[in-house]
């Protein structure tokens, strides 16, 4: 069902992205801005959490999580406790949230606009899966350039997805 695997690759996505901001050498790291690059890993843990948040917990989960946007981008030198304690609430919510789900959800519109246009919520839901993802990598990368270590943390494992469940005969 889409839904259960929409949730194992942010789950898988989000595990990726805890493990990313463990393997940075040291704070001061994560909160680099090298020449040519506009947002720290620090930066980008916090978007991610706080789009995630907001919209799977908040819209679909009813969790209440009100985002600051604009703090994702501009708050600096957050403790990489923080962080990774942010990551571990937003995979709680990720979890609840989808998993009460009512699956209506997937065929009607999303529940709120989106860049002032309506859009369906099984394409908005891929959408924010394919956001995850492309974030996750500039993660990976950002860690690459600020600490010279190419070692890699094992992202978008297949080991990680489900294992392929038998289908209903037909």
């Amino acid at each position: 069902m889409i839904r259960d695997t929409l949730t194992a690759i942010v789950l898988r996505e989000l595990r990726a992205l805890r493990r990313e901001v463990e393997e940075y050498a040291d704070e001061a790291s994560l909160w680099a801005v090298p020449q040519g690059i506009s947002n720290s890993g620090g930066n980008l843990v916090l978007h991610l959490c706080g789009n995630l948040q907001h919209y799977i917990g908040a819209v679909l989960g009813r969790t209440g999580y009100v985002r600051q946007r604009d703090l994702e981008f501009s708050r600096r030198d957050v403790p990489r406790a923080e962080l990774l304690r942010e990551i571990d609430a937003t995979i709680a919510a990720v979890e609840r949230s989808l998993a009460g789900m009512d699956l209506a959800v997937l065929a009607d519109p999303y529940p709120e606009p989106i860049g002032g246009n309506t859009v369906n919520g099984e394409e908005f839901l891929v959408h924010l899966v394919s956001h995850l993802a492309y974030h996750l990598g500039q993660v990976d990368y950002h860690r690459r350039i600020v600490t010279g270590s190419a070692g890699t943390v094992s992202n978008v494992s297949v080991k990680e997805l489900p294992s392929a469940r038998p289908q209903p005969a037909r």
